[in-house]
């Protein structure tokens, strides 16, 4: 199913029911069955899972996005999760939206880390089975979720050969990064003083700050990036985007970078519902340049 912009809301009702009956969740899979490493019990908040939501078979393009929601490592946003997800199936890209512990439930780095890299390499170890191409796979986060997105293109490794476990074999490197409004540094007048606080705790060194601090471990190797942030965001500095990007620049990692000029944080798809009518010109240009990466039909 291709993207559509409709204006009229009787239509826009039409398409969203047929999205849905094309575009179904799957059922949350747990990252680890015996615990997640370091887990402080066994509560929901203590167990990070994985949805898949796959797009209709006859328009899948065999790409698939990893999708880390904001909040501020305090909570998770579901426009900037599941809403995310419909986007990228109506692309024709499966879409994994993941569950990660928390700081509002007492964990700090690297917990977060681990999950995301968790979620990269089970996707890939069960590629075949989502009908995804397994050196097509991406991650997208928003605001914190741009931090931890960001954290995985940087601090990614090719996996354990020799280790018993399948998935862990896998490489956890993202074949492409999507960073919405995103978190980037841990250090300076520019962080998210909550992020910082919710994922390193309110005294962190500054070795565990410049470790986190994503604008410094921007290497040849770091995957090519789309980044899209609003000059007059209150919340999120835009020098956030602007160090990372010119982070990428210097080691020559291609990127494509839109700041818009007006908007506020958290702008999502564009409103706080899934309506094609109010979605952001930043879809129609992250699907040319997924076009452009071989990702979306």
């Amino acid at each position: 199913m291709s993207m559509i912009t409709i204006r009229h809301p009787i239509l826009v009702c039409i398409v969203l029911l047929l999205a849905g009956s094309q575009i179904k969740a799957q059922t949350p899979i747990v990252l680890w069955t015996n615990g997640a490493p370091g887990a402080l019990g066994n509560q929901s908040k203590d167990i990070p899972t994985l949805t898949p939501f796959l797009p209709s078979p006859g328009g899948a393009s065999g790409s698939a996005m990893l999708i880390l929601p904001g909040g501020g490592y305090g909570s998770l946003t579901a426009r900037e999760g599941d809403h995310y997800a419909w986007w990228f199936n109506s692309n024709g890209i499966a879409g994994f939206v993941l569950k990660y512990r928390l700081g509002s439930a007492g964990y700090r780095h690297p917990a977060m880390l681990q999950d995301a890299t968790r979620a990269m390499r089970m996707i890939r170890a069960h590629a075949a089975d989502w009908g995804v191409d397994p050196k097509r796979i991406g991650v997208i986060g928003s605001s914190a979720g741009g931090h931890l997105a960001s954290s995985l293109l940087t601090h990614f490794d090719s996996g354990k050969p020799d280790d018993p476990d399948f998935i862990e074999r896998q490489s956890s490197r993202p074949d492409l990064g999507v960073l919405c409004y995103p978190v980037i540094t841990m250090s300076g007048p520019d962080t998210h003083v909550g992020s910082r606080r919710n994922l390193l705790g309110d005294n962190p060194s500054l070795e565990l700050e410049k470790e986190l601090s994503s604008e410094l471990h921007v290497t040849a190797q770091t995957p090519p990036c789309f980044i899209l942030h609003t000059w007059e965001d209150p919340a999120v500095n835009v020098e956030n985007s602007l160090q990372f990007a010119a982070a990428l620049r210097k080691a020559r990692v291609p990127c494509e970078m839109h700041i818009y000029q007006k908007g506020p944080h958290g702008l999502g798809l564009g409103s706080r519902d899934f309506d094609p009518s109010k979605w952001h010109p930043w879809t129609m240009e992250l699907r040319g340049w997924l076009r452009e990466q071989g990702f979306a039909k």
